[in-house]
């Protein structure tokens, strides 16, 4: 048992050492391939360290000359342009001695005449003494003859000289003032005439209906709706009056205001277009509507002045211009006029060399009170300073449009201007028309009177002036005052103003519930 476990055991020894140098030999091969794999390795490397290296020197070699050739143009350059430089020197001093040598031959020109001039000035003035002793002589002599001495015999010559130049003096004076007025009414007529042939200006003139066509008669029964529905809201919405008759295709549009016909027919065009008429929708589209004027009115304001040239102008007075788009006075469109008047003004302010800018802006700017949100008791003029002022214009701007008529004293030399240019406007045949404008006054002076009592919330004179409607608040008015607004608003009329025939006074008086389904 012993020998077989000391066999086992030397074989177990015997394996170890074998395994050992067995491992050992392969080692030592591992090491041999490695060596050899590393001398390829560098050997390899040092080809390419060669390859790269010699690729380099080319590109070392390819940039120096490179350089070089970038080197020698910039070379050739500066000495192209050190030549062109020493042109111009060369061609700078030959113009220099040129004008050194002209200016030496002037330089004894003028000292020859400098000496002539000295000769000259020496015998001139021994001349003068000569002439001076002579003088005294003489006077010496005079004296003698008159009896006088030289000062009384001067004081006597300058009266006698002054009340000869005084007489001549004041028939000069006269007749250049009467030439002078002469000049002046033929020049004042020159430039008007001038100004006036050089403005183009349109004749039209104002109304209060427009007319809204239809492509068949089937579209009037839906416009004036189930018992005439539609057409009363939209009368109360627009404030206008809609007359359906048995004219073929149309639809009349009446009112005094062209911002509310302008609303209704354009509102009436959407209704007929989309096709759904009825009291809901015809409210909704007249808002829309009048959100959408508003949008067009500033935008002709924007278009006037930027066709006439005039910056700077506050958006409010511009949207106020545009107002004057839908505003007429006596028939004159107000637009068209202060248009005409500001051309006017330009044209003869540069005929007369005053302010051109101001003049044009002053002249579109003067009828700017007809045209506020609310009509104070101030008049137009006075208005428009006023709102010139506060939207900060200037002082001349103000002055001529508070003065055009008469108003407040003229303190700038553009405020007459605007005063002729004005008148010369409006005195044009056909330009204006009294009857219409008193007409809409009349309009005008009914709504106002109904708005001012408590509760109306809105007023419209409709029928040429033969009905007032009057829309209440639901919610402060109850039926029996309603009854009292229109018997007081009548009485009222009957007292303040002149009409013919009569006046019907209509309270409507609406209650509405609304709610939402969400």
């Amino acid at each position: 048992m012993e020998i077989w476990l000391m066999a086992g055991l030397v074989g177990l020894i015997s394996g170890l050492v074998v395994a050992y140098i067995m491992q050992l030999l392969k080692d030592k091969k591992q090491k041999k391939a490695a060596e050899i794999e590393a001398e390829q390795i560098i050997k390899t490397a040092n080809e390419n360290a060669n390859t790269i290296k010699k690729e380099k020197i080319l590109e070392a070699k390819e940039r120096i000359l490179q350089l070089k050739a970038n080197s020698k143009k910039e070379h050739e350059e500066r000495k192209q342009k050190i030549k062109q430089k020493e042109h111009q020197v060369k061609k700078d001093r030959d113009y220099l001695q040129r004008k050194l040598s002209k200016l030496d031959s002037e330089q004894k020109e003028l000292s020859v005449i400098r000496e002539n001039l000295k000769s000259q000035i020496v015998a001139v003035t021994n001349r003068i003494a000569e002439l001076e002793k002579t003088q005294d002589r003489h006077v010496h002599e005079l004296e003698k003859v008159s009896n006088l001495s030289a000062s009384d015999a001067k004081e006597r010559l300058m009266d006698l000289l002054k009340e000869e130049a005084k007489t001549e003096a004041m028939s000069y004076i006269k007749d250049a003032r009467d030439e002078a007025k002469i000049k002046a009414n033929k020049e004042a007529k020159k430039i008007l005439i001038q100004t006036l042939q050089r403005t183009a200006a349109e004749q039209t003139i104002e109304n209060t209906i427009s007319v809204f066509n239809l492509e068949s008669d089937d579209l009037k029964g839906q416009i004036i709706g189930r018992e005439g529905r539609n057409i009363r809201a939209l009368e109360a919405a627009t404030g206008v009056e809609l007359i359906v008759d048995d004219t073929p295709e149309t639809v009349l549009i009446s009112g005094f205001d062209a911002v509310r016909r302008e609303i209704a027919r354009i509102s009436l065009q959407r209704l007929v277009k989309d096709g759904r008429i009825h009291p809901s929708r015809i409210e909704e589209v007249v808002a829309k509507t009048q959100k959408e004027i508003e949008d067009y009115i500033m935008e002709i304001g924007e278009r006037t002045v930027i066709d006439l040239k005039i910056h700077g102008l506050h958006p409010e007075l511009i949207r106020m211009v545009g107002r004057m788009r839908f505003r007429s006075s006596y028939g004159q469109n107000l637009l068209q006029h202060s248009r005409e008047v500001a051309n006017l003004c330009a044209t003869m302010a540069a005929e007369l060399g005053l302010n051109v800018k101001l003049a044009k802006r002053a002249g579109l700017l003067h009828d700017i009170g007809k045209v506020p949100d609310d009509e104070p008791e101030l008049s137009h003029a006075l208005l428009g300073m006023k709102l010139a002022k506060k939207y900060g214009e200037h002082a001349a701007v103000c002055n001529a449009i508070g003065a055009h008529h008469d108003e407040v004293e003229m303190e700038y030399t553009i405020s007459p201007l605007i005063q002729i240019c004005d008148s010369v406007s409006g005195a044009r045949p056909g330009a204006r028309r009294e009857t219409i404008q008193n007409y809409i006054q009349r309009l005008k002076d009914l709504e106002s009177i109904a708005l001012g009592f408590k509760g109306v919330e809105k007023a419209f004179a409709v029928h040429a002036g033969r009905e007032l409607r009057i829309i209440v608040e639901s919610s402060k008015v109850n039926d029996k005052t309603a009854e009292e607004i229109s018997f007081k608003i009548s009485d009222k009329i009957q007292e303040e103003m002149q009409y013919p025939g009569q006046v019907k006074v209509m309270v409507i008086r609406e209650t509405r519930a609304v709610s939402f389904a969400k």
